[in-house]
């Protein structure tokens, strides 16, 4: 009896034909689908007013050729139904963030917005940036382009209003004025330097300022300059001279300062080579407060329609909308997107594309500046592949590494040591990829670089083992950089011998001949160390990858080695945490007072109940 050969695993139909299939149980229900290849990652998510119509759509040929690939790897198909589109508009934004399908426009950098706020949980309202939930009671002003603008901001609203930043414990511990006083940056409300009224007064017009009614404030103030002038009080006018010129510099620095767009956010779009870039423009109180670009993930065939209403569906998925979006061009349902933004705030959110004016003024600089940026990125994309071309020539590699990881550690003498890897790929460094490792290893002799680069290694391969086993998320690196000569390659190729992961390129760089900059050797494992040519583009490129990795360990260790100095036994007390920590140490000085204190002392301590009182009182004493 001769063995019959092994069935070959049935291979699961695809394209028109399951599309078709699914037609059979769908009605007309509002909803969301999800389409599925044979590994059952999902290659797209869309929505329907009317699920079968829609999907009947994907039943016949006539598509655009990305349709037509996407269809074709179609195995199954997922649906969910919703009550009504709105909702299922908002559903497929979370589903598109969430899974980053292969065939949706997808916004991938979607980071907070910092804001001012006007804490007012306190007597004497605090001034400082916001970032993430408004949960604080106080007065948002925002979103700002990014935290320098705030910085700016701030930096001169303090001249002009002379309010407080420092933190409440900060406050309440204060017996006489910090250097922000002596600097005419603050008026020292915690030392009763000015009372609550005049205090409030000062408040009242930063609110008004960050509200856009600036133009009133600075002729209130030229009115009251004037008057003390004329009093002969030309101290008090000269610093009623430096807040209009403060608040003059504020304005100054927003440049477009728009008199009929109160709050909105402008949008400008262009495609140009099958990419993308969206630029925002802020405008909140008749003021420009910044601008920001994107650079969404989108297919060749894609109309500007699809991408503007992805980007604002998942751009606002996590933030507040404003008045009024003024877009550079129409999205096809902004009767449904103008529904689910208002459904986020209390007022309703208005979708304009002007023709004329100056909101088609203010999206024709968007749009310019979109065009332009998307000019640069591609510019500096082009080099970057050309440059990762040469570092695969020189390095032997199979073709240009997508993914570089980057390692380096900083330590003093073996203390606070931490690890360090940077990522770089087609599009320059990767932050959002970077990863800090805290050195752990007790048995470690103090200054053993070999044995802390083992250990950041074995975690990192574990990590990556076990989250991505079969290499297809696209978390692997396709080269390894090491800050390091012979003994560091040796010691990495062994760890990664004991991974199972030796098959992945790794080069060290070392400092070569009296450690000059541009006389680096590269070692690979059994292979002769060699250098590149000191005017070499590829050399540059390692260099500059391998002190972005020296940057980062070094910023890292500096602030851990920060927050070990200011550690304190409170740090060990159950119940202490950071901000109690400061409120004990503004009230008793120095930790070694507060573990000297009397359980009454504790408990006049702001913020320290009986109980914690108990607690800290006992952890000192069994000490």
């Amino acid at each position: 009896m001769t063995d019959l050969p092994p069935e070959k695993p049935a291979v699961p139909p695809t394209g028109y034909a399951v599309v078709q299939d699914y037609l059979k149980t769908l009605d007309g229900s509002p909803g969301v689908y999800r389409m599925l290849d044979a590994e059952n990652r999902v290659l797209y998510v869309g929505k329907a007013r009317n699920l079968r119509a829609r999907v009947s759509n994907y039943s016949r040929p006539g598509h655009t050729q990305r349709i037509e690939r996407m269809i074709a790897l179609t195995t199954s198909m997922m649906f969910l139904t919703t009550r009504t589109e709105t909702e299922a508009l908002l559903l497929e934004q979370n589903l598109i963030k969430q899974l980053k399908p292969k065939y949706n426009v997808l916004l991938r950098d979607d980071k907070s917005f910092p804001n001012i706020l006007l804490d007012k949980s306190h007597d004497y309202p605090q001034i400082k940036k916001h970032r993430g939930a408004r949960k604080a009671k106080g007065a948002y002003f925002g979103p700002f382009a990014s935290a320098s603008a705030v910085t700016r901001t701030l930096n001169q609203m303090q001249k002009a209003f002379l309010l407080r930043n420092c933190s409440n414990a900060m406050f309440e511990g204060r017996s006489r004025p910090c250097l922000q006083y002596q600097i005419k940056r603050c008026s020292a409300p915690c030392t009763g330097e000015i009372s609550q009224e005049d205090y409030a007064a000062s408040v009242y017009d930063a609110e008004r300022f960050l509200s856009g009614r600036s133009t009133k404030i600075q002729e209130e103030l030229a009115e009251l300059m004037m008057a003390a002038s004329e009093a002969l009080e030309f101290e008090r006018a000269a610093a009623l001279r430096d807040r209009i010129k403060a608040l003059t510099q504020v304005q100054t620095a927003q440049g477009i300062n728009p008199r009929g767009v109160a709050e909105a956010d402008v949008i400008g779009l262009h495609i140009e080579a099958g990419q993308a870039c969206v630029q925002v423009f802020f405008i909140r109180a008749n003021q420009n407060w910044g601008n920001q670009d994107f650079y969404p993930r989108i297919g060749a065939d894609v109309t500007a329609a699809e991408v503007m209403e992805a980007f604002i569906g998942q751009f606002y998925d996590n933030k507040l909308p404003p008045r009024q979006l003024i877009l550079s061009d129409a999205i096809e349902h902004d009767d449904l997107m103008t529904e689910a933004l208002s459904s986020k705030t209390s007022h309703r959110v208005e979708i304009l594309v002007p023709q004329r004016g100056e909101k088609a003024e203010l999206v024709a600089g968007a749009t310019r500046n979109a065009r332009e940026s998307l000019a640069r990125k591609m510019s500096e994309s082009a080099t970057q592949a050309r440059l990762l071309r040469g570092l695969a020539e020189a390095f032997g590699l199979d073709g240009p590494p997508q993914r570089i990881e980057v390692y380096d550690n900083s330590h003093i003498q073996g203390t606070n040591a931490v690890g360090g890897m940077i990522v770089a790929g087609p599009d320059g460094f990767m932050k959002n990829a970077y990863r800090k490792f805290n050195i752990k290893g007790d048995d470690l002799v103090p200054g053993d670089d070999f044995g802390m680069m083992k250990e950041v290694l074995h975690r990192r391969f574990s990590r990556l083992q076990k989250e991505d086993p079969d290499r297809s998320k696209g978390h692997w690196p396709d080269l390894l950089l090491i800050d390091g000569g012979a003994g560091q390659v040796s010691a990495v190729a062994q760890i990664m011998d004991e991974h199972g992961v030796g098959d992945i390129p790794m080069v060290g760089v070392a400092k070569g001949v009296d450690r000059d900059h541009g006389k680096e050797e590269f070692h690979r494992t059994g292979k002769r160390p060699f250098a590149l040519q000191r005017n070499d583009p590829v050399l540059y490129f390692v260099q500059r990858m391998r002190d972005e990795a020296h940057r980062f360990a070094i910023g890292t260790h500096r602030a851990k080695r920060a927050k070990a100095i200011g550690a304190t036994p409170l740090d060990e007390v159950p119940g202490v945490g950071a901000s109690r920590k400061r409120a004990l140490l503004a009230h008793f000085g120095s930790a070694k007072a507060v573990s000297r204190a009397n359980l009454a002392d504790l408990k006049a301590v702001s913020g320290v109940s009986g109980a914690l009182a108990q607690r800290i009182y006992d952890f000192f004493q069994d000490r």
